[in-house]
């Protein structure tokens, strides 16, 4: 296994939309290194997964604003990825809930 791999895949986004997207589309959302490209996110969801990797759609998400007191401050902006799977494989991020 790549360790390279972990540092490219942050973490699932698990949400509602997602999971119905990965029930429905095998669909599965990630937030992703910013300097990745998706040849790279392909081959690491492929290694850590083991599945096959059809599409990869990148998309950059910019930091919420935020007031505090008379101040202003944001997030650091953020990059998400839509992996595609092929169609009967199954990835599992929490087993036995």
């Amino acid at each position: 296994m790549n360790h390279k791999s972990y540092q490219i895949l942050k973490r699932p986004l698990v949400t509602e939309k997602s999971t119905i997207e990965k029930e429905d589309r095998n669909k599965l959302y990630f937030e992703v290194d910013r300097r990745a490209n998706k040849i790279e996110i392909k081959e690491a969801v492929e290694q850590i997964f083991k599945v096959n990797v059809l599409d990869v759609t990148t998309i950059t998400m910019k930091g919420k604003k935020k007031r505090v007191g008379r101040f202003f401050t944001k997030r650091p902006d953020w990059k998400k990825a839509l992996v595609t799977i092929k169609a009967g494989q199954r990835v599992e991020f929490f087993e036995g809930v």
